[in-house]
């Protein structure tokens, strides 16, 4: 709604504009005929142009300059809007078929195991592509509900102290294991021997958007580096895949709230077009912040993580998962 009454004001705004241009051009061209009426063959006929008709002849040069840019700016306004609107919709076509798809699997796997006899393992089977439908569901939905508290300033991250090599090699085998990605898929080089303030579980959130990008967007089977290092006092995570890269006119806008890539060569993927936006909204509320780079077509994509390092010699213990 907030978005409509900035338009609105400024066309009402117009035509007030153009009212006032009409009303002072019908009072000079009324004031100037009656002098021309009084006086007659008297004056010569060439036009005498007075310091009042300059002002108002000026005034609504400068109005009709006022209401061309005002109604150009209600088009451009508006065609945000409808581009606004047309990737709503595009998000709710992908939230349904998102949520309908686990819905019917797991009616089917209950409507098979209410009118047959289905052996014990079979059984278990179906249980478990519920349990697994059912967690698709759950993480679609708390997605949603997640980003509308980002919007709304309601989430709350819990920040704790961690060994910035130990947490993000934990976080990238992970990934692996959620992914069921083969382990030399994915390489993680370099070290970052520093200490970072985050929030486990919305950083494991952004890994993991990151290596779903990874997957989807991969003609073939998807090959992940990840690189860790520490610049100055920033930490630096860098993921690079092997896919179908990333247009540059694309690379500004891909973070943007409900953006797909709309590429000859990209692959039929369904989502929602809030996992990178999602991902950016994470990072900057830890103060960093996330960019990319593609070389071009089929030239892969590096998404860079900068993260600001704690200022401390305390190093918790325990050891991180580690992927090669």
């Amino acid at each position: 709604m907030r978005r409509l009454i900035s338009p609105i004001v400024v066309f009402i705004l117009a035509q007030l504009a153009w009212f006032a241009l009409l009303a002072l051009w019908i009072y000079w061209y009324v004031r100037n005929y009656m002098i021309f009426i009084e006086v007659g063959e008297r004056i010569s006929p060439q036009f005498v142009i007075e310091t009042k008709t300059i002002a108002i002849l000026v005034g609504g040069i400068l109005l009709l300059m006022a209401v061309a840019i005002s109604l150009a700016l209600i088009f451009g306004r508006l065609n945000q809007q409808l581009k606004v609107n047309r990737m709503y919709d595009s998000f709710i076509a992908s939230v349904t078929h998102e949520l309908k798809s686990p819905l019917a699997s797991i009616q089917l796997y209950l409507e098979t195991l209410s009118a047959r006899d289905v052996p014990k393992e079979k059984r278990e089977d179906f249980i478990g592509l519920m349990l697994k439908d059912s967690q698709r569901l759950n993480a679609l939905i708390n997605s949603i509900l997640e980003i509308a508290g980002i919007e709304e300033k309601k989430k709350i991250y819990s920040l704790q102290q961690y060994d910035a090599d130990n947490l993000f090699r934990e976080l990238v085998g992970e990934s692996i294991d959620q992914f069921n990605l083969p382990p030399e898929t994915v390489s993680v080089t370099g070290r970052a021997d520093c200490m970072c303030r985050v929030d486990r579980r919305s950083i494991k959130i952004v890994l993991n958007n990151l290596f779903d990008n990874a997957v989807k967007y991969s003609a073939e089977r998807p090959k992940i580096d990840v690189q860790l290092g520490r610049e100055a006092n920033r930490l630096i995570v860098r993921v690079s895949d092997r896919g179908i890269g990333i247009p540059e006119k694309d690379q500004r806008d891909i973070f943007k709230k409900f953006r797909r890539i709309q590429a000859a060569n990209s692959p039929s993927v369904k989502g929602t077009g809030l996992g990178l936006y999602w991902t950016r909204e994470i990072v900057r509320h830890h103060h960093g912040k996330i960019s990319v780079y593609s070389a071009g077509q089929d030239q892969g994509s590096t998404f860079t993580i900068e993260l600001p390092v704690m200022q401390t010699d305390h190093v918790p213990g325990g050891i991180g998962h580690t992927a090669t």
